[in-house]
């Protein structure tokens, strides 16, 4: 069954993180947005595949 509580703070606590950058140094994350923007869409996405992955398995280490 899933806790929705826990789940909607995952989701801020997420929230809370992708802000944390671009408001502590904005032309940072402007320079990181930059290069990412450059990269082909195939190492974007392997880099995407490898964050869910990660966080799929530390998920998995928390609930067992």
């Amino acid at each position: 069954m899933i806790n929705w509580d826990d789940l909607l703070a995952a989701f801020a606590l997420y929230l809370v993180l992708e802000g944390l950058m671009p408001f502590l140094s904005p032309p940072a994350f402007r320079g990181f947005v930059q290069r990412i923007s450059a990269m082909p869409d195939s190492s974007i996405r392997k880099t995407g595949l490898a964050v869910m992955l990660l966080g799929l398995g530390l998920l998995y280490l928390l609930r067992s």
